[in-house]
């Protein structure tokens, strides 16, 4: 068996997608590469099958029609074999140093039969034109260098939650708790990361800047013009996460209270996009989320729309409005994202 499984979600990628390979075949036997080409219309099949043939034993090349980046991830984890599964976006890389690190401590970690259910590392945002790259760590918040559980959290901030890029799941907990995400649909890393939170027991955390999340490009799903276009795609996600879980019957307060902070954040930010879109339309979208959630989980509708945040995003008027708008610039500047 591999010991780490690592999908890449490629859609018309050619210009981008052999920087990200390359930096992954370094893990060579330890590691597959599962490229999935989903319905490209360029050269990214062709590329993907020139890596597969020249590293047989390492590179696999799945072609599918074009299902989003979802239906991506799901073709990769349908496909992998390796004892741990990770994603990275084409456009994006791995620090070469940490990478060795992390297979290493995984291959410790299976030698003495203590596989953990989620591996934790640092990643950094990577963005276009700005010289210092913000580094998103969680030595705050998690043990290090060390096997843990929930209850062993040091503390759990708003600004430091769990994203795609700096996780790594046990591949047999994905499968066994029927992980699916829904096709033709961005922003389904939130999903990725939320939904199988309550199935991890066994956690390690390695204070190392793995992942480099690229962003800047005008057409990325992250750039705000265009998460605003995609407001309904972003709104589908959020209500996704509403209906996976009834918070209040979590019995750990820690993960509890991690996966409330989380679906804080999403639902921030589906609030904001609506806002910052000026359309009436958009509007309505919005109090019907914040409706929608009242209906799922009364619960967490009374924290979260009484709540700092929750009362600033839905401020009545042009000027509340404004208000709202402010305190998510002020947010961004503090912690870096999008």
């Amino acid at each position: 068996m591999k010991l780490l499984s690592i999908a890449i979600p490629c859609y018309n990628s050619e210009s981008y997608m052999r920087n990200c390979v390359e930096c992954l075949l370094p893990g060579g036997e330890d590691v597959e590469i599962i490229i999935v080409n989903d319905g490209s219309v360029d050269s990214t099949p062709l590329i993907a099958d020139e890596y597969a043939a020249k590293y047989p034993t390492i590179v696999k090349a799945v072609h599918q029609e074009n299902g989003g980046h979802g239906e991506a991830v799901n073709a990769g984890l349908r496909n992998a074999t390796g004892l741990y599964f990770k994603v990275v976006d084409s456009d994006d890389k791995v620090n070469p140093n940490s990478y060795k690190r992390i297979l290493k401590t995984l291959k410790r970690l299976n030698a003495e039969d203590n596989n953990v259910d989620m591996f934790l590392s640092n990643y950094v945002y990577d963005k276009q034109g700005v010289k210092h790259k913000k580094v998103m760590q969680y030595r705050r918040m998690l043990p290090k260098d060390r096997v843990f559980g929930w209850d062993d959290f040091k503390s759990i901030r708003k600004a430091h939650y769990i994203l795609m890029h700096s996780v790594i799941y046990r591949t047999q907990l994905l499968k066994d708790c029927k992980l699916e995400l829904p096709k033709h649909t961005f922003y389904v890393d939130n999903i990725f990361v939320y939904y199988p939170l309550p199935h991890v027991k066994k956690m390690y955390y390695l204070d190392t800047n793995f992942y480099m999340y690229y962003i800047g490009r005008d057409d990325q799903s992250v750039n705000e013009s265009v998460m605003i276009k995609r407001l309904d795609q972003q709104l589908k996600v959020n209500k996704i996460m509403m209906d996976s879980y009834n918070l209040q019957s979590l019995t750990n307060k820690k993960l509890r209270k991690y996966m409330y902070n989380y679906l804080e954040i999403i639902t921030i930010v589906s609030s904001i996009m609506a806002i910052k879109s000026g359309e009436k339309e958009n509007l309505l979208k919005k109090k019907e989320l914040w409706q929608y959630l009242k209906s799922k989980d009364p619960w967490v509708y009374r924290r979260m729309r009484h709540g700092i945040m929750g009362t600033f995003m839905n401020l009545p008027g042009s000027v509340g409005r404004k208000i709202s708008v402010f305190s998510y610039w002020v947010t961004q500047k503090i912690f870096g994202f999008n």
